[in-house]
């Protein structure tokens, strides 16, 4: 009993010592973490010729300039505002989100739960197209668009993010070590047919992943400039946010860095809201499962 109590008292020593380093090592990560955003917005408040001095930790008075300059350049980008290059993103972002989580969470939901033919040679094809990129593709993709009638329209922005390979391969690892399958065959008795059981059963107990994989997907899809710039080039009232950011960088003659950084700043406000909106289930997430075996 003395050797336990001495234990337990070492124990509870080191852990009074280790705490203060991690949180100190926590909140370390966390403001380098922050900084980046923090100075992303001091310079949307700041002169062009004072972003180029260097990096500075006091906003400025120039964010009502910035930003009076910024809603005035539809010329750079070709009579689209940055509130219409907004608007053109959340209409391919939130659709090609919800696209990508529900159907990647479907496909995960028949990997783990149905043992068929083949199943293995389903997943290792999807397996292997996680290791294609997108440049590889963008020429067949091109060639269905102007074939379906397609090009420049947002529908081969939206349609494709359906087939999300890594998408699938999270959700999959995460069913496995987490998702039970007894809750599957209990709604089978009760008379639940399959997609009444992945609707109402399986997605509230997949919501932490697919809140983060959300997440992930509405950072990726919102931030893509290489393929609406080739699918909307032709479509100059159909361009993104981030092709309108990009549009003020090429203007060499006229670029001023205070506008540019006030459309970044702009640019990450829906991601995080998106952030703060999804983070909650990935937090209340951390203890949900089904039955445990």
């Amino acid at each position: 009993m003395a050797g336990i109590t001495v234990n337990q008292t070492e124990d509870r020593k080191k852990t009074k010592f280790a705490r203060p380093i991690r949180y100190t090592v926590s909140i370390l990560l966390c403001l380098l973490s922050l900084f980046p955003f923090y100075v992303l917005f001091i310079n949307s408040t700041l002169e062009s010729n004072i972003i180029k001095q260097g990096i500075h930790l006091i906003p400025g008075s120039f964010w009502a300039a910035n930003y009076e300059k910024l809603t005035n350049k539809t010329d750079v980008v070709s009579t689209v505002s940055v509130w219409e290059a907004m608007l053109n993103s959340l209409i391919i972002t939130v659709p090609a989100t919800i696209l990508q989580i529900y159907f990647a969470s479907l496909t995960a939901y028949a990997l783990t739960v149905y043992r068929f033919k083949h199943r293995n040679l389903a997943w290792g094809f999807i397996y292997a197209i996680m290791m294609i990129p997108t440049q590889v593709s963008i020429v067949g993709l091109i060639k269905v668009c102007s074939v379906t009638n397609m090009y420049g329209t947002y529908w081969p922005l939206i349609i494709p993010a359906i087939a999300a390979p890594t998408t699938v391969y999270f959700m999959k690892q995460y069913m496995e070590s987490s998702f039970s399958l007894e809750i599957v065959e209990a709604a089978r008795i009760d008379g639940s047919n399959e997609f009444r059981t992945f609707n109402t059963i399986a997605i509230p107990l997949l919501k932490p992943a697919m809140a983060t994989q959300a997440i992930f997907g509405f950072v990726a899809s919102w931030n893509n400039l290489y393929t609406p710039s080739i699918l909307l080039a032709t479509e100059q009232d159909k361009r993104t946010m981030p092709m309108f950011v990009e549009a003020l960088k090429a203007n060499d003659k006229q670029r001023d860095f205070g506008e540019i950084y006030m459309g970044l700043f702009i640019t990450v406000i829906p991601i995080m809201i998106a952030y703060f909106l999804l983070s909650k289930y990935i937090v209340s997430g951390v203890a949900l499962g089904g039955v445990k075996e």
